[in-house]
C-alpha cells in the first residue's frame, strides 16, 4: 500500500515536471507597482511547476528554482524624467497627457529593445512556450513572440485601454464604458457621453496616425526578419489578462480571450507589523488612517504649499496617521503622524485600527482597499486614477478630492466624514464580500488561462474575427458612409436633378403620323404614330 502511494506521488511529480512550460515575461515599465503585479504571476507560474525568465528593471534573484531574472536597469534611467514629472501632469490638459504617455512609450520601448541583456537573449538559442508581455505603450515589443515562435499573452496592470482591447478585438461601447483617463462611471450623462466619444475619437486618430506608425518603425528596426507585419502581429494575441474585476468596476463585455484577474498580487496572508508600527496603531484611541500616494508618486516631491495643507489637516485630527513619506525629516510634523519611506501596505490595511486609506487611486491600492474592507479618500493625479476614484464614489465607498484646489478644510472634512459615517465602511465590506466570492483566486485563474493557451498552441479558437478588422470596419463606418451617401442622393440629389432637368412638356405639339408596312399576316394596319413637331414661327 505504501509502495503504491509512493509510486503514485512519483508519477504525479513526474507529470508535473514533464508538463512544465518555459515562459518569457517582459515587464517594461519602471513603475514598482507594475513589477509587483507581473512578478506575482511569475512566481505563481514557477510554483505551478514552470520556468519563467523575467525581464524587468526591478528583477532580482529569488530563492526559487525555475525563476530566472534578467535586469534591464536602463528603463529606470529612461523613465526617471517621466516619473519626476507626474506631479506636474495634473496641471496639463488631458489631451496633452495622452501624447506624453505615447512619447514615454517610444523611449521605454527602444530602451528595452536596445538593452544588452535582451539582445543577448535574442541572439542566443533560448526557446519559450509563450511570451507574456506587459501592455504598457510598447506594441513593438510584441514582436518577441514571433521571434521565439511562441503565442503572445498580454498582461495589463490596469483596465482595458483602446490599444489593449485592439489586441483581441474586445468591445468597449462608449455609451457606458468610459475611457479610463476620464473621471466618469458607467452611468454617464449626455454631456459625459459626448466627451467620452470625442476623447475616444481623438485617441483613435493619435493611435492610427501618430503612435502606431512610430511603433511600427521600431518593430521593423528590431525585428527585420519577422514575417508578420506590425499591424498583423499586434492583433494576433492569444490572451490578454487585465488587472480588473467586475466587483471592483462595472459589468462590461469582453472577448473570450480577455480575462479579468484583478488583485492577483494579493495572497491574503497577513504578516505581523514591525513593533513600532504595531505600538503606534494599538495606542491610537480614536483609530488611524493610512496615507500613501503609491510607488511612483513621492510625497517628498509634493509642492511645499500642498505639504503645508496636508499637515494642517492632520494636525487638527484626533486620529493617528501613517504617512508614506520618502524623507527622514518633515518640518512641522505633528505628534499624531508617523512617517516612513516604506510601509507594509496590505498588512497595515488589514489592521483593525485603520479606519480609512488616503490614496492616489491607483489600481493596486484601490483593489487592496476593497479586499481589506477599508473606505478610501482619493487624490488622483494621472491616468486611470480618476476613473478608479469615480467608481469608488459611485459605489459609495470613497470620496474624491481635487488636487489642484485642495484645501486643509476640504481634506479635514473628507477624513471626518469617511471615518464617522458608517455607510462607507458598510459598502466597502459588501464589495469585499463580492470580490472574495470567486470560483478560484485571481492568481489561480491567471495561471489556468496561461497554461490553457500554451497547451492549445495559442488557442486560436478563442480569437474573434474582430482581431483582424480595422477600426472603421469594426464599427461599420464604411457601411454607414455608403448608406449616408445613398440617403443624401435620394433626399437631395434626385430633387435637385428634377428641378434642373430641361424638360418643358408644353414646348411642342403632337400630330398623327402615317404608318408604313404591316405588322401581321392579316394585313391589319399599324396604329398611327404620333409625331411631335416644333411649333412653327409666326
Amino acid at each position: 500500500m505504501r509502495l503504491s502511494f509512493i509510486l503514485y506521488i512519483g508519477c504525479v511529480l513526474c507529470v508535473s515536471v514533464c508538463n512544465g512550460y518555459k515562459y518569457l515575461m517582459v515587464l517594461n515599465s519602471a513603475g514598482r507597482s507594475h513589477f509587483i503585479f507581473g512578478n506575482a504571476l511569475a512566481k505563481g507560474l514557477v510554483e505551478a511547476g514552470h520556468e519563467v525568465t523575467v525581464l524587468s528593471a526591478h528583477s532580482k534573484k529569488l530563492p526559487m528554482k525555475g525563476y530566472h531574472p534578467i535586469a534591464t536597469p536602463n528603463i529606470i534611467n529612461v523613465m526617471s524624467g517621466d516619473i519626476a514629472a507626474l506631479w506636474q501632469s495634473v496641471q496639463k490638459p488631458l489631451v496633452e497627457n495622452l501624447i506624453d504617455h505615447y512619447k514615454m512609450g517610444f523611449r521605454i520601448t527602444r530602451a528595452l529593445l536596445e538593452d544588452e541583456n535582451l539582445q543577448t537573449l535574442l541572439h542566443g538559442n533560448s526557446t519559450f512556450d509563450a511570451v507574456i508581455c506587459e501592455t504598457f505603450y510598447n506594441d513593438a515589443q510584441y514582436g518577441l513572440a514571433e521571434h521565439f515562435n511562441a503565442p503572445l499573452i498580454g498582461l495589463s496592470t490596469g483596465a482595458g485601454l483602446t490599444f489593449i482591447t485592439d489586441m483581441v478585438g474586445s468591445p468597449a461601447p462608449p455609451s457606458y464604458v468610459p475611457h479610463i483617463m476620464l473621471p466618469f462611471n458607467d452611468h454617464m450623462s449626455l454631456y459625459e457621453r459626448l466627451v467620452n466619444v470625442a476623447f475616444l475619437a481623438y485617441e483613435r486618430l493619435l493611435l492610427d496616425y501618430y503612435y502606431l506608425p512610430r511603433q511600427a518603425l521600431l518593430y521593423k528596426e528590431f525585428f527585420p526578419h519577422n514575417k508578420h507585419s506590425f499591424f498583423d502581429m499586434r492583433r494576433n494575441a492569444s490572451l490578454v489578462l487585465i488587472n480588473q474585476h467586475v466587483s471592483l468596476s462595472f459589468p462590461r463585455p469582453y472577448s473570450p480571450n480577455m480575462i479579468e484577474v484583478g488583485g492577483l498580487h494579493i495572497d491574503g496572508k497577513v504578516n505581523p507589523l514591525p513593533v513600532h508600527i504595531e505600538k503606534f496603531l494599538n495606542e491610537s484611541e480614536h483609530g488611524a488612517i493610512y496615507f500613501s500616494m503609491g510607488s511612483n508618486l513621492k510625497s517628498k516631491d509634493l509642492p511645499e504649499e500642498k505639504q503645508k495643507i496636508i499637515l494642517e489637516a492632520f494636525r487638527s485630527l484626533k486620529l493617528r496617521v501613517l504617512w508614506k513619506f520618502e524623507r527622514t525629516d518633515l518640518a512641522g510634523k505633528p505628534d499624531n503622524v508617523l512617517i516612513s519611506d516604506w510601509f507594509p501596505q496590505t498588512d497595515i490595511l488589514a489592521h483593525p485600527k485603520i479606519l480609512a486609506f488616503v490614496t492616489h487611486g491607483g489600481q493596486l491600492s484601490t483593489t487592496e482597499s476593497v479586499y481589506f474592507g477599508k473606505p478610501v479618500i482619493g487624490i488622483p493625479i494621472f491616468s486611470d486614477q480618476f476613473f478608479n476614484m469615480a467608481r469608488a464614489e459611485q459605489s459609495g465607498y470613497g470620496i474624491m478630492l481635487n488636487f489642484k484646489s485642495l484645501t486643509a478644510a476640504d481634506f479635514t472634512k473628507a477624513i471626518q466624514r469617511i471615518t464617522t459615517e458608517p455607510s462607507y465602511t458598510r459598502q466597502v465590506r459588501a464589495m469585499s464580500a463580492n470580490y472574495r466570492d470567486q470560483q478560484q483566486t485571481p492568481l489561480a485563474n491567471a495561471i489556468y488561462w496561461v497554461e490553457h493557451v500554451t497547451r492549445q498552441n495559442g488557442a486560436g479558437y478563442l480569437k474573434s474575427a474582430a482581431q483582424r478588422l480595422r477600426w472603421f470596419q469594426y464599427h461599420n463606418v464604411d457601411v454607414l458612409l455608403i448608406i449616408l451617401s445613398i440617403l443624401l442622393f435620394v433626399l437631395i440629389g434626385i430633387p435637385l436633378s428634377l428641378v434642373w432637368l430641361p424638360i418643358n412638356i408644353n414646348a411642342g405639339e403632337c400630330r398623327p403620323g402615317i404608318s408604313h408596312g404591316h405588322d401581321n399576316d392579316d394585313n391589319e394596319a399599324t396604329p398611327p404614330l404620333h409625331v411631335c413637331e416644333e411649333p412653327q414661327q409666326q
